[in-house]
């Protein structure tokens, strides 16, 4: 239930839009020792496809998650696959140079192909559409149209929007795609040997505990969203979560496309079926911000014949320079891999990670894999801010605490939970695990 257009809206569903209208498969719980070539940990998106990915080479792979597969962040997802990830290609332009800017474009754009290429075969929704990234800001308009000029990458200018509120612009990529998310996962699994209900506990060398069994393997793959293990990496310095919000309205005017403002607390459109899409409302989890109420305000305003028919909620890694962690979990770590920090964007680096990981579990050199390194340098503004708000949380004296690094938890009015502003952790209001990198439950003083 809600309040919209100044009355009750009768039903609102609270899931996405993706898990009312597909079904996916369930497995069985690992309950006995297994040997594998390699151990994928994590059942979403990026874990799935590298599991699909690893089987069509010829590779034996297991996957063990936590829960359900796809039912956390691939869930929740607006499902865009693009290779325009905002305003990025001037940042990387200016932070890595045209080559490795050129590379993150190709590396996205030969995801997109792949995913095409998979959804001839498979109904899934799956339609190619325009991608637009708009701004009210002029000048960075001028910034990234010139950026893309100077790698060699084809865009284009659009003046006029078809969105309800004003803009400068956007700019526009061709034959991007959307799809149904669960749909395609419910069409890619069935074949794989997956264990759900399965929780890593412990790493060894080549070994995972979990609750009920081990699991010996001669790669690890640690897809599981944020990654858990803190021995290695430092991933609790470098990245940290986003909340983001979608609600799904009926009787909108549609809009011919994707959007996405170019601002961190913009706004995203999409269609699906007569559904519009509006996502936003987006903070740093554990922080304030609008959530569903910002959006609902902005549909009052500028849909006031429309209805909400699904509202739902997302957690997204990001990273210190706007690039995905894919690689090597660590220097230290030849025979672990992580997929990570994808940066709202984790439909098309779900399949980047399948492409890179892959090839690296099959000893080949991929000309992407420089650019995603989880080695490269963490010397960012970001980093310092990081740093920062996990002193200040492990220092503030209430309770409850984050089991995972200790720092003190916030409660969140809007979702009803106990969320973690230092590395995202969230638990519902009675301690049970919801996000991680905790790995288990809390206690809730009454």
């Amino acid at each position: 239930m809600s309040i919209f257009r100044g009355k009750i809206v009768t039903v609102i569903i609270m899931k996405s839009v993706w898990q009312d209208n597909a079904t996916l498969p369930s497995f069985k719980p690992l309950k006995k020792d297994v040997t594998t070539d390699v151990l994928i940990i994590g059942g979403g998106m990026a874990g799935i496809l590298c599991a699909y990915s690893l089987k069509n080479a010829g590779i034996s792979a297991v996957l063990v998650e936590s829960g359900k597969i796809c039912s956390s962040v691939t869930a929740h997802t607006t499902a865009k696959i693009t290779s325009q990830h905002g305003f990025i290609y001037s940042k990387l332009l200016k932070e890595f140079g045209a080559n490795a800017a050129r590379l993150y474009y190709n590396a996205n754009q030969t995801a997109i192909s792949r995913y095409r290429q998979l959804c001839r075969k498979i109904d899934c929704d799956f339609n190619e559409a325009t991608s637009v990234v708009y701004s009210n800001n002029p000048k960075k308009i001028e910034a990234e149209l010139s950026a893309l000029s100077t790698i060699g990458i084809k865009a284009d200018f659009k003046k006029d929007l078809p969105l309800p509120m004003p803009t400068s612009g956007g700019i526009s990529f061709s034959r991007q795609a959307q799809f149904n998310p669960l749909k395609f996962v419910s069409a890619i699994c069935p074949d794989l040997t997956i264990y759900e209900n399965t929780r890593v506990r412990e790493l060894a060398p080549n070994t995972a505990l979990c609750d009920n069994a081990k699991i010996k393997a001669k790669i690890i793959i640690v897809a599981t969203h944020f990654p858990f293990d803190n021995k290695h990496g430092s991933y609790f310095l470098k990245m940290y979560q986003e909340r983001s919000y979608v609600i799904a309205l009926e009787n909108a005017l549609p809009v011919d496309g994707m959007y996405v403002d170019e601002n961190e607390k913009g706004l995203s459109f999409r269609n699906y079926g007569d559904l519009l899409l509006l996502g936003g409302g987006s903070h740093r989890t554990g922080k304030n911000g609008g959530n569903w109420t910002e959006l609902e305000k902005f549909a009052l305003k500028y849909y006031p014949s429309a209805k909400i028919k699904y509202r739902w909620a997302t957690q997204d890694c990001m990273t210190l320079d706007g690039v995905p962690y894919i690689g090597n979990y660590s220097k230290n770590t030849p025979d672990m891999y992580v997929a990570t920090g994808f940066n709202k964007w984790g439909m098309t680096s779900s399949m980047v990670a399948a492409m890179l990981l892959t090839d690296a579990v099959c000893g080949k050199k991929n000309a992407y894999a420089e650019v995603f390194s989880p080695s490269r340098t963490i010397l960012r503004p970001k980093l310092a801010c990081n740093a920062v708000s996990a002193v200040c949380n492990l220092l503030t004296p209430t309770a409850p605490r984050c089991p995972h690094l200790g720092c003190a938890l916030k409660w969140n009015s809007a979702e009803h939970s106990w969320d973690c502003p230092c590395h995202g952790s969230r638990f519902d209001k009675n301690g049970k695990l919801l996000d991680n990198p905790a790995t288990g439950d809390i206690k809730i003083r009454p």
